[in-house]
């Protein structure tokens, strides 16, 4: 689950021209002949999809045709022709119902005398094509129970898939994720993000939990996510501190920066783990919480004088730039000077780069970026 850090941009009007000059690759079915048997199918009463229906016969030759040419490529020449090799031969074949998007489909699997031929497109004990269990994992992903799945699949595709099958299909994924949580990471990351989010999960009863999540920076300018984790309750820098020394045990020796909001003792979580990492506050987070100090109509004020606080070009225009803002709003909102002061000490270390280093290390908004980009290994920026 890596992505690159540097940002790809393309102008809509370049890449429909790459589109248009990028070479298609050939087409493997005729289309008239496609369409022949799409006709001859309705005048004869058949329909396209179902059981039985023109797309379960076409999987079906499709697949054993799949399954012939594996099994001569394992044997080293096609069938019917003779040969001479006195060793391994065909054997003929033995039936099998496999579960498709169309339906049921009675598929014949060819055999092997020495009973060496193992096949790649239906495997041995595979008893579903993979599109039924993408099906599976994206209805119980948006919270259908396993009897809604199998009443789904069976009124939809005329397929009977048991609640067993189903949990079968959905616990594969969860060794998956137990595999992932577990592994091994790299022993140093220049900068780590760590934000939770609140999501719905259904355990028993749907109940809003706390995910944790950590995302990193590889030495090589990579984005990983280390980790997610189902909490109890509310954030708390408790849990962050068991997680970050679960991180720790899983080989991470050193983290240079480590981004976070503003929770109350964070920074001593983390500092108990990785004493040398330099802690720096989410600046999003720092704002959002100023303006639970202020009314509604100083926020574009406070923003404003803000700004050249966290936008300053040295620690020392930083100081300078607080005092001004509070010499103008500490008499109205002394709740305010006292947040900006207390996180001080965590706000300023993004200060010390420069502005492109700034822009990534300066809030967890990442997180959000990382997550969706990164499980599906597409390039983004971290920039905020």
């Amino acid at each position: 689950m890596s992505t690159q850090v540097e940002p790809v941009v393309v102008e809509a009007a370049e890449l429909e021209e790459q589109v248009a000059t990028v070479e298609q690759p050939p087409l493997v079915v005729d289309k008239q002949l496609v369409a022949r048997l799409v006709g001859d199918a309705q005048r004869q009463g058949l329909s396209v999809d179902g059981e039985g229906g023109l797309l379960a016969q076409l999987t079906k030759l499709v697949v054993e045709s799949a399954l012939e040419g594996e099994l001569s490529a394992h044997l080293g020449y096609d069938k019917h022709v003779r040969t001479e090799n006195g060793g391994n031969y065909r054997n003929g074949t033995r039936p099998k119902t496999v579960l498709t998007k169309a339906g049921p489909i009675e598929i014949e699997v060819p055999r092997d005398r020495a009973g060496t031929f193992t096949p790649v497109v239906v495997a041995k004990r595979q008893r579903r094509l993979g599109s039924i269990e993408d099906i599976v994992l994206s209805l119980s992903a948006r919270g259908m129970t396993h009897g809604d799945i199998a009443a789904h699949l069976a009124d939809v595709y005329g397929s009977e898939v048991s609640k067993t099958t189903i949990s079968t299909i959905t616990d594969k994924v969860l060794d998956g994720m137990a595999e992932w949580q577990g592994r091994p990471l790299d022993p140093v990351y220049p900068v780590v993000f760590i934000d939770c989010i609140h999501v719905k999960i259904r355990d028993g009863q749907v109940a809003n939990r706390p995910i944790y999540i950590a995302l990193a920076v590889t030495v090589d300018g990579n984005r990983d996510i280390l980790g997610l984790w189902a909490g109890d309750g509310g954030e708390g820098a408790k849990y962050w501190q068991q997680v970050l020394t679960e991180i720790k045990n899983r080989g991470v020796e050193d983290v240079l920066m480590l981004v976070c909001d503003g929770l109350k003792h964070l920074p001593e979580a983390v500092n108990a783990v990785w004493p040398d990492t330099i802690v720096q506050t989410c600046i999003v987070h720092l704002m959002r919480n100023t303006y639970r100090y202020a009314a509604r109509q100083d926020w574009e004020a406070i923003t404003r004088d803000l700004k050249p606080v966290y936008q300053a070009a040295t620690l020392e225009q930083a100081e300078e730039r607080f005092l001004e803002f509070q010499e103008t709003w500490g008499a109205k909102y002394p709740a305010v000077i006292r947040l900006w002061s207390n996180a001080w000490a965590e706000f300023v270390p993004f200060l010390q780069f420069d502005r492109e280093i700034r822009r990534i290390v300066c809030t967890t908004n990442a997180i959000v970026k990382g997550c969706s980009e990164g499980c599906s290994n597409r390039q983004g920026s971290l920039a905020a």
